[in-house]
C-alpha cells in the first residue's frame, strides 16, 4: 500500500501585538549635583573680589582727570571718555602700540621656536647631557629679573662692558659705543634678554609634552621611511599642539606686559621717549607725569588687547568642554 507522508501541522497565524501594548521606558535625566559648585564658590568669590576690585578701580580712574591740583589734595574731575578720546587721537600712542605688538610677536615666536628645538634636543641626547641642560635652564629661569638684568647691563655697558671689550679685541671700533642709545640696537638687546629669560619655561613645558608621545609610533614611522623632519612635522607637532598653543599664548601675554627689562635698560643708557613699550609708557604717564587717568585708560586698552589675544584659545577650551 502506498504510504502517504503525514501532512505538516498547520501554522498558527502570528498575532500582531497592538501598538498600545508596547512598553515605553521613560528616559530619566540625571540631575547634576550642585556640590562641586558649592565647593568652589568660596574660591570664586575670593578670586572675583581680588581681581575685580583692581580692575574696577582702573576703569573708574580712567574716567577721571588728574593734574597739578590733584597733587595738592584736590579731588579728581570726572571727564567720562575724554581720556580714551585723547589717547586714541594721539599718534604717539599708536606708535608705541605698534612697537609693543611687534616686539611681543617677535619675542614670543622666537622663544617658542628655540624652546621647541631645545626640547627636541633634550629628547635625543643621553641622560647626563639632558640633566645638565635642564639644570642650566632651571638656573637661568629661577634667577631674579633684577639680578639677571644687572649682569646684562654690565655686559653691554658702554664704558666698561664686556661686549665692547671683546669687539675691540677682535679689531672692531666699539670702544665707548653705547648700544642702548640707538632704538634698533636697544630693542635687539631687549629682545635677546627677554627670549633668554623665557626659553627655559617653554623648552621644559614642550619637553614634558614630548615625553607623552609613544616611542612605538615614532619607530613605526621611521620603519616606514619617514625622515626626522617628517616625523617632527607630521607626528610630533600635531600631537603636542595643545602644549604649543598654551605656551605661545602665555608668551604673547607676558611679552606684551614686559616692563622690568625695558625700564632697567632705559635707566642704563636708553632714550626713554624712543624706546617705550606699553608697560613703560603706562609707568611714565602715571608715576612720571602724575596723569593716573590717562595711565588707567592705557591699562584698560592693554587689558582689552590681552583678552583679544587669548579669546581664540579660550573659545577652543569651551568647545572641548561642551
Amino acid at each position: 500500500m502506498p504510504t502517504h507522508a503525514p501532512a505538516p501541522p498547520a501554522q498558527q497565524p502570528q498575532q500582531v501585538e497592538p501598538a498600545s501594548a508596547k512598553i515605553h521606558v521613560p528616559i530619566v535625566k540625571k540631575r547634576k549635583s550642585k556640590a562641586p559648585l558649592l565647593l568652589i564658590a568660596p574660591t570664586l568669590v575670593i578670586l572675583v573680589a581680588a581681581l575685580g576690585y583692581p580692575v574696577g578701580w582702573q576703569i573708574y580712574t580712567s574716567f577721571q582727570k588728574f593734574g597739578l591740583k590733584q597733587q595738592f589734595g584736590a579731588p579728581p574731575e570726572f571727564v567720562g571718555l575724554d581720556n580714551y578720546t585723547a589717547l586714541l587721537a594721539d599718534p604717539n600712542f599708536w606708535v608705541i602700540l605698534g612697537r609693543s605688538l611687534l616686539f611681543c610677536l617677535l619675542a614670543a615666536g622666537i622663544t617658542v621656536v628655540i624652546g621647541f628645538l631645545l626640547a627636541i634636543l633634550m629628547k635625543r641626547v643621553g641622560t647626563v647631557s639632558r640633566l645638565a641642560l635642564q639644570v642650566s635652564m632651571l638656573l637661568a629661569w629661577s634667577m631674579p629679573v633684577v639680578a639677571a638684568m644687572t649682569v646684562w647691563v654690565w655686559l653691554v655697558d658702554w664704558r666698561r662692558g664686556v661686549l665692547n671689550w671683546m669687539l675691540t679685541r677682535f679689531g672692531f671700533d666699539a670702544e665707548g659705543h653705547n648700544w642702548l642709545a640707538e632704538p634698533l640696537t636697544f630693542f635687539a638687546i631687549a629682545l635677546l634678554i627677554v627670549v633668554w629669560m623665557s626659553v627655559p619655561f617653554v623648552a621644559l613645558s614642550i619637553y614634558a609634552g614630548l615625553t607623552q608621545i609613544s616611542e612605538e609610533v615614532l619607530e613605526a614611522a621611521a620603519m616606514d621611511g619617514a625622515t626626522g623632519i617628517q616625523r617632527i612635522r607630521y607626528i610630533i607637532m600635531p600631537l603636542i599642539t595643545p602644549v604649543l598653543s598654551i605656551v605661545l599664548l602665555l608668551q604673547l601675554i607676558w611679552d606684551l606686559r614686559v616692563f622690568t627689562q625695558i625700564k632697567l635698560l632705559q635707566d642704563a643708557g636708553g632714550v626713554a621717549n624712543e624706546t617705550h613699550l606699553l608697560g613703560t609708557y603706562i609707568y611714565q604717564m602715571g608715576v612720571g607725569s602724575g596723569d593716573f587717568g590717562a595711565a588707567s585708560a592705557v591699562s584698560i586698552l592693554m587689558l582689552i588687547i590681552t583678552i583679544a589675544i587669548s579669546w581664540y584659545y579660550v573659545r577652543s577650551l569651551m568647545k572641548e568642554e561642551d
